[in-house]
């Protein structure tokens, strides 16, 4: 059974920093593609971030720059440092895994993913 657990969430200012964490669980950590995505309320599922099973990472236009998504393959853990936080990036963040090829995992797409985790509210205020 695959579980992934995120923790990190909280409540900054505008121009402060979060790193949420996802903790996985059940499967070859390495050999799956893990993504970070965001959902503001009122707005659609959107892809934030994404590492294939070779740890090259693709991420959305808007957080290019200031977020930075990492692994540490020992703890079977998935990091987003979050930097440069802005109201708009106000929402509940989840991580993703499944079993993708690179541009499957890279394209981001809500439907692909199979395991998600329960979310983590981030809330940044001006």
């Amino acid at each position: 059974q695959v579980q992934l657990v995120e923790s990190g969430g909280g409540s900054v200012q505008a121009g402060g920093s979060l790193r949420l964490s996802c903790a996985v669980f059940g499967y070859t950590y390495s050999a799956y593609c893990i993504a970070w995505f965001r959902q503001a309320p009122g707005k659609e599922r959107e892809g934030v971030a994404a590492i294939d099973s070779g740890g090259s990472t693709r991420y959305a236009d808007s957080v290019k720059g200031r977020f930075t998504s990492s692994q540490d393959n020992a703890k079977n853990t998935l990091y987003l440092q979050m930097n440069s936080l802005k109201p708009e990036d106000t929402a509940m963040y989840y991580c993703a895994a499944d079993f993708l090829w690179p541009p499957k995992c890279h394209a981001l797409a809500t439907s692909d993913f199979g395991y998600w985790g329960q979310g983590t509210q981030v809330t940044v205020s001006s």
